[in-house]
């Protein structure tokens, strides 16, 4: 009697593939693409809805005075990102497992429990948001979009059981659509690209309302969730079985962080180009995403005002289903046990609709997430500056005397400036107010 075995699947093909690259037996830039996916999926955090609205506020507000902030955000979120994925493909376990094993047990459920409201405020805005792209494009009462939106997040967390390349080649192609939004967007707006140049070029701050917006940019720039995430996405691809396979995983990571985090840098870019050439000359005042899309439509037309949405939705259901596998990743490793993702994702929905069903405007709500994470943040960046340093941790990979003081300089201003954000966001710092 024969036994009829199942073809292999995609993600068992992958693994199949980058073996051979990593033999020798395969070269070229398709081989290279193979390597790509982890920091494609973490890049969705730089691109979420949150980054929305303080981009609009930027352009609208500055014109293109703020780019060289968003440039220089992008650098930062560079360093720590490939860090991340430095520490999972070293050790083979991810961010929140180390903390678990090498802290403190009193430091231990502190971080667990700042992690996970810090997971929770991030899946709050990235599910608000793709709600609210739902319902102004298809003009949807505001909890109809979050319902669909749920419905849809459930659907892609789904592809996760076919193992890991399904997931990122959905969220890769989430990540393209959101860029050729924005590369429309270029095209259609009537952008002053030497405006732009100067922007990049030249560091200014005009007055003490952009200096919020850069505080506001750069202070939310390192995602404490992408931190986890990207450490945890290197376990479940190709372990390295000798020290020249790890290195030259580490290279091809390090290759994919500066390409997906470039993508994510140059539409940040776009979102500031766009609300510049859009909004600045005679509508400054635009903050918020729904004044955006009504403001766009006279402006730019019904179709630029389209694929504005359209951008926001894919960033809503990416980000947020993405916001949900960091959750779990956190959860279990620091208390070492997994929810079903059903029951995840429905206890992540859940402020959300609580925060609509109170009547708080959704823009609102995405700014206490962000006061949220800026408590929350401290927590897994100094953790990853400490054990990639360590050479109990990552041996002959520690981190180097000048990596070391880059990531030490970028948490120092990351943390300092989300310092001032919580300060001025409570009053405390009132000569900042815009």
């Amino acid at each position: 009697m024969s036994s009829i075995t199942s073809p292999p699947s995609l993600s068992d093909r992958t693994v199949v593939s980058i073996r051979d690259v990593l033999g020798g037996r395969r070269r070229g830039l398709r081989s290279a693409l193979l390597f790509a996916g982890p920091a494609v999926i973490a890049s969705i955090a730089y691109m979420d809805p949150g980054n929305f609205a303080t981009n609009i506020q930027a352009g609208a507000g500055f014109g293109y005075a703020l780019l060289w902030v968003v440039l220089a955000a992008n650098l930062v979120a560079m360093l720590f990102q490939a860090l991340s994925a430095k520490l999972g493909i070293v050790t083979g376990r991810n961010l929140a497992e180390l903390s678990r094993e090498r802290l403190p047990r009193g430091l231990v459920w502190p971080m667990w429990a700042a992690s996970e409201l810090a997971a929770m405020a991030t899946d709050l805005a990235e599910f608000l948001g793709g709600a609210l792209a739902l319902s102004l494009l298809l003009d949807l009462p505001l909890l109809a979009g979050m319902v669909v939106t749920g419905i849809a997040t459930y659907g892609l967390l789904l592809f996760e059981k076919q193992g890991f390349r399904p997931m990122e080649l959905v969220i890769g192609g989430l990540v393209a659509l959101i860029g050729l939004c924005y590369l429309a967007e270029l095209l259609i707006a009537p952008v002053d690209w030497a405006g732009v140049a100067g922007g990049l070029a030249v560091p200014s701050i005009p007055d003490g309302g952009a200096l919020t917006i850069a505080v506001g940019i750069i202070g939310a720039t390192v995602m404490p969730h992408a931190l986890y995430l990207h450490s945890g996405l290197t376990q479940g691809r190709v372990a390295a079985r000798d020290e020249g396979e790890r290195a030259q995983l580490l290279r091809f990571s390090n290759r994919e962080v500066v390409a997906a985090l470039s993508v994510a840098g140059l539409v940040n870019l776009a979102m500031v180009i766009m609300a510049a050439a859009a909004f600045h000359a005679g509508h400054s005042e635009v903050a918020e995403i729904e004044t955006a899309y009504h403001t766009l439509t006279p402006l730019l037309g019904a179709g630029a005002a389209a694929v504005f949405l359209i951008s926001l939705l894919a960033s809503g259901l990416s980000s947020s289903t993405v916001g949900t596998l960091a959750g779990q990743m956190i959860m279990q490793g620091f208390v070492g046990f997994r929810i079903p993702v059903w029951l995840r994702r429905l206890v992540t929905m859940l402020p959300a609709f609580a925060v609509v069903a109170l009547g708080v405007d959704a823009t609102r709500a995405l700014v206490l997430s962000q006061v949220v994470l800026s408590f929350a943040l401290p927590v897994p960046m100094v953790a990853l500056v400490v054990f990639t340093r360590s050479r109990a941790v990552m041996g002959r990979y520690a981190n180097g005397p000048l990596t070391h003081a880059a990531a030490v300089a970028g948490a120092a201003a990351v943390l300092a400036l989300n310092l001032v954000l919580l300060l001025q966001v409570f009053g405390l710092l009132p000569g900042l107010a815009a």
